[in-house]
C-alpha cells in the first residue's frame, strides 16, 4: 500500500539512533524527506552515513529540544530546505532508572523540562507550517509507564503520564488546523539503551539470554524485546495521510505487556 508520504517533509527529533533513527529510515524508504536532530554531531553523522540519503532528501542538525532558540531555528531550516513541514515526530528523551527515595528535586526538575519540552518546543516551531500542510500529523513518542507507572522509574513514568494526556489535549486544540496529534507508547525495545544497562549489570549472561529474563520478569506476552524498527512502522502509518480519521489516541507497541483497557 502506498502511504501517500512520498516528497512530504517530516521533522523527527531525536533521530540518531535507536527508534529516531529507525523512524528516518522508514520514512525514507516511503518516499519522504526528512529532517532530523540530535544532540550528538559525530553520532548524526554516523547515523546520516548509515542511511546514505542525499541533501535532497535528508538534513541533520545538532539540537538540543531543550532549547527553544535552537528547535525553532532548526525546524525553520527544514521548512526552507524542503519548502514546508507536514509532519512531526518528537522522539527525543530517555528513561531515568531511579525510585522514589534515590530520586533527587533535580532529577524531577530535569525529567520533566525534558519530557515537555521535547514536545513543546518542536510544536511551536513547526506549528504554523504544519496548518499550511494538507496532512499535518504529529506523533509523540512515549511509553505503556504512561498508563501503568514503574516504581523503578517513578520520575519516568510521572512524566509520561503528563505527556499522554498533553498529546489527547493537543488532538484536541490542534484540530481546528486539522493537524492530527496520536501517541506511541513503547514497551521494552531492543535499543542501545538496554544495551548499556546489561554492560553495566555485569551478570556474566549473554545479551540474548539476558532480554530473554527481562522480558519474562516484566511480564511482556512475546517473550522478547521488541525492535526500533517495529515501532517506527506503527509511527509511519499515523504519519501517513491514509490515517486521516486518526487523533487523540494512543497505540501500544509493547509486546503485550500492556495490562491497561484504556
Amino acid at each position: 500500500m502506498d502511504l501517500g508520504l512520498a516528497d512530504r517533509t517530516i521533522v523527527v527529533t531525536g533521530g540518531s539512533s535507536g527508534v529516531g533513527l529507525a523512524t528516518v529510515r522508514a520514512l525514507l524508504d516511503e518516499g519522504a524527506r526528512v529532517a532530523t536532530c540530535g544532540r550528538d554531531a559525530d553520532r548524526l553523522a554516523s547515523a546520516a552515513a548509515r542511511l546514505g540519503a542525499g541533501p535532497d532528501r535528508l538534513l541533520t542538525g545538532v539540537c538540543d529540544v531543550r532549547d527553544a532558540e535552537a528547535v525553532d531555528r532548526f525546524v525553520r531550516s527544514a521548512a526552507d530546505t524542503f519548502g514546508g513541514v507536514d509532519g512531526l515526530v518528537n522522539n527525543a528523551g530517555q528513561s531515568r532508572m531511579k525510585g522514589l527515595d534515590d530520586s533527587t528535586a533535580e532529577d524531577w526538575r530535569d525529567e520533566l523540562e525534558l519530557k515537555f519540552a521535547g514536545v513543546l518546543n518542536p510544536l511551536r516551531a513547526a506549528r504554523p507550517f504544519l496548518a499550511r500542510s494538507e496532512a499535518a500529523s504529529i506523533v509523540n513518542i512515549n511509553a505503556v509507564l504512561a498508563k501503568q507507572p514503574e516504581p523503578r522509574l517513578i520520575t519516568t513514568s510521572a512524566a509520561r503520564a503528563g505527556i499522554l494526556n498533553l498529546s489527547k489535549s493537543l488532538s484536541a486544540e490542534l484540530a481546528v488546523d486539522a493537524i492530527r496529534v496520536n501517541s506511541v507508547c513503547l514497551g521494552l525495545i531492543d535499543t542501545g539503551q538496554w544495551t548499556r544497562r546489561h554492560a553495566a549489570a555485569a551478570t556474566g549472561t549473554s545479551y540474548e539470554d539476558w532480554q530473554a529474563e527481562l522480558a519474562a520478569d516484566r511480564g511482556v506476552a512475546l517473550g522478547r524485546l521488541g525492535r526500533a524498527e517495529e515501532v517506527a512502522y506503527a509511527v509511519v502509518t499515523l504519519l501517513s495521510p491514509r490515517a486521516s480519521y486518526i487523533t487523540g489516541t494512543a497505540i501500544d507497541v509493547c509486546g503485550g505487556v500492556g495490562r491497561s483497557i484504556l
